[in-house]
């Protein structure tokens, strides 16, 4: 268990994720608290970022509300946090926490990739293709693909790491309808979120999303969407293919993490106070330049 750092003793705590602690609200719904906690290579590590779990509920939650048109989302009426908890309690955590529809999540994550970098990159350079999908043989590191890829992923449980799977594995996971019902939506808000963001100046270059289902089967859009723990985003006007971008994202950390030798095994390093200060900044301004 991570160690607990709020205290809200009128609620709950249901769960502890590598960032977000989940209480119980009532029956149909949780409070879910972004933490300043960071993980990279899907371990929790021992430095947290000041202010990242402030930024994340502005960043997903501006995204939640941009895509509704899309997909629904979990997000509930967020007036109910301040009247359910006392003074000090909301004060804690006024800032980084959103009240959520209470769902069943799906044991697949959904990852869109607009260009070839990261566990996708690894992949090409070893199969010639990532979770499945044939690519072609010349690309060039971060790369822009012809066309945005689904290359779903397992959930992995702290401590363990998220694994690339092929879109047959996720149909036997979740079954065929919600295997290219996620995939068609995940595609279609990528689509609309990279060309957002690219008249802010920055590319999205890939993304993530967890889905979950209501009682009566239902698929809603849940947990963060489009921050920064959760996509890559680059500055369009340092990037170029063959070269492994600028990054406003927690790329940061795993470039500082891959000049160490550590197996990515808990528990993770310390981070140099240059490294976490440059990641606070670089996440703050994506906020400012997507939000503005």
């Amino acid at each position: 268990m991570i160690e607990r750092s709020l205290n809200l003793k009128s609620l709950e705590l249901v769960n502890q994720g590598k960032v977000r602690d989940i209480y119980k609200f009532d029956e149909a719904s949780l409070l879910i608290v972004a933490s300043d906690r960071l993980s990279a290579f899907d371990v929790i590590l021992p430095d947290p970022i000041p202010g990242k779990g402030e930024v994340l509920t502005q960043i997903s939650n501006f995204w939640f509300d941009k895509t509704t048109h899309i997909i629904k989302n979990h997000i509930l009426n967020q007036e109910a946090i301040k009247e359910r908890l006392s003074n000090a309690e909301y004060e804690q955590v006024k800032n980084q926490s959103t009240l959520v529809k209470r769902l069943k999540p799906l044991p697949v994550e959904s990852v869109i990739r607009g260009y070839i970098i990261g566990s996708g990159w690894k992949d090409y350079l070893q199969k010639g293709e990532t979770s499945g999908v044939k690519l072609p043989d010349d690309l060039k590191l971060a790369q822009k693909l012809s066309k945005p890829i689904f290359t779903p992923s397992t959930k992995a449980k702290i401590g363990d790491h998220d694994e690339n799977i092929t879109f047959e594995l996720a149909e036997n996971l979740i079954g065929k309808d919600y295997a290219y019902r996620i995939r068609d939506l995940s595609l279609l808000l990528y689509d609309f979120a990279y060309s957002l963001a690219i008249t802010k100046g920055i590319i999205m270059a890939d993304t993530k999303f967890e889905f979950g289902t209501d009682t009566d089967g239902d698929l809603y859009l849940i947990d963060e969407i489009f921050t920064p723990d959760s996509s890559r985003y680059w500055p369009i006007d340092l990037y170029a293919p063959g070269h492994s971008p600028a990054s406003m994202d927690k790329q940061l950390i795993r470039d500082y993490l891959e000049t160490l030798d550590w197996n990515k095994k808990a528990p993770g390093p310390k981070l140099p106070q240059e490294i976490i200060t440059d990641t606070k900044n670089k996440y703050g301004q994506l906020r400012d330049m997507l939000i503005s």
